[in-house]
């Protein structure tokens, strides 16, 4: 059967409209099912240290009406701040895996999400939780779930966060006041799920296999409770 050149011309238009809404139909679908990039992708943010020290009391209390008093520079984005503002950010966990933690307002930050209701989960190291100044012990005080490295002959030397388990904070920074004011750290904040996936998995095989229920062998809760021994310096 022959066709003419009019009806040939219209088989191709309709081929390319199936086409063009076929195609349409295949990107609204992955659009779908991959999560929200928002316009610019996923979020991804480098922060260097030392940080300036500089007034955050806003961050925690951002409903407050009188303004701060305190000596410290007002109104001031730093590494410090922004790493703050993406913790309190989180609104349904917040787990934390990290050598060694004794900067006050990191553990205010974390405090506080856990007196908001989050889960909070902490895995430290074994020896570097008990430093002088360590503030593993008052997170335990405040009931928060602490466990630490159960081997005697690894640390524990991670150093990230993952916030309502969609955001990863992660980077050469210790949670110290040494790390945050004084020592050249990067911390990378993103919330890419090929990179947020594997910390995840990372942080549950570390929280099962250092749940202290598996091993016969484990520090004492009060050594790790009162946080007063010494054992290194605070980097």
């Amino acid at each position: 059967m022959q066709m003419s050149l009019g009806q040939l011309l219209k088989m191709l238009g309709l081929g390319a409209v199936a086409l063009t809404l076929g195609v349409e139909w295949v990107n609204w679908l992955a659009r779908r099912l991959r999560p929200w990039r928002g316009p610019q992708g996923p979020l991804k943010e480098v922060l260097f240290f030392p940080s300036p020290i500089t007034c955050t009391e806003h961050l925690y209390s951002p409903d407050r009406t009188s303004p701060c008093l305190c000596p410290l520079p007002h109104g001031i984005d730093t590494s410090f701040s922004r790493l703050l503002e993406h913790l309190l950010s989180a609104c349904v966990s917040l787990e934390l895996c990290v050598f060694s933690f004794s900067q006050l307002e990191l553990s205010r930050a974390v405090l506080l999400l856990h007196g908001r209701g989050l889960a909070v989960r902490v895995l430290t190291d074994r020896d570097y939780m008990s430093i002088t100044g360590s503030q593993i012990g008052a997170l335990r005080r405040a009931g928060i779930c602490v466990r630490h490295e159960l081997s005697k002959v690894v640390h524990m030397h991670h150093k990230f966060a993952l916030v309502d388990g969609r955001k990863l904070i992660t980077g050469s920074l210790n949670w110290t006041a040494t790390a945050v004011q004084s020592n050249k750290e990067n911390v990378i904040v993103t919330e890419e799920p090929e990179l947020v996936q594997p910390y995840r998995d990372e942080f549950s095989r570390l929280w099962e296999a250092n749940d202290p229920a598996n091993h016969n062998h484990h520090l004492p809760s009060s050594t790790a409770t009162k946080g007063l021994v010494t054992h290194g310096n605070d980097v």
